[in-house]
């Protein structure tokens, strides 16, 4: 399993466990992390089961992927930060505002890494 995969799992179960309380900005970032995570383990598995050496270019996808990935994830972690200023304004809802501020690191994170596998298999 990838950091980057642990990360994203971890954004989308924390964006969950406030029950989605901005869903037009939570909706993309959960959007997101699910398909991120479940396009980087079928590309996991593909590598795992020998596809890159029938591929000249693997490479160059993984690299391409990671990085459309990164972009996606860049956006995603903006609109968490979004939700997670406009939750502070409610006094009442202090453990939400302590998932949407956890699930923003996650998401932050989570684009360093895919930016940092891009470059890494890019330049290796």
């Amino acid at each position: 399993v990838c950091p980057w995969q642990v990360c994203g799992a971890w954004v989308w179960i924390l964006v969950a466990a406030t029950s989605v309380s901005f869903p037009l900005l939570q909706g993309w970032v959960m959007y997101v992390s699910l398909t991120s995570c479940l396009l980087s383990l079928l590309l996991f598995l593909s590598h795992f089961f020998g596809f890159r050496r029938n591929s000249e270019n693997w490479r160059v996808l993984d690299s391409l992927y990671h990085g459309a990935t990164a972009i996606l994830y860049m956006s995603a972690a903006v609109l968490q930060a979004n939700a997670t200023i406009r939750s502070e304004a409610d006094p009442s809802s202090l453990p939400r505002y302590q998932l949407n501020t956890a699930a923003s690191f996650f998401a932050f994170l989570t684009t360093f890494l895919y930016i940092l596998h891009a470059f890494s298999i890019y330049y290796h």
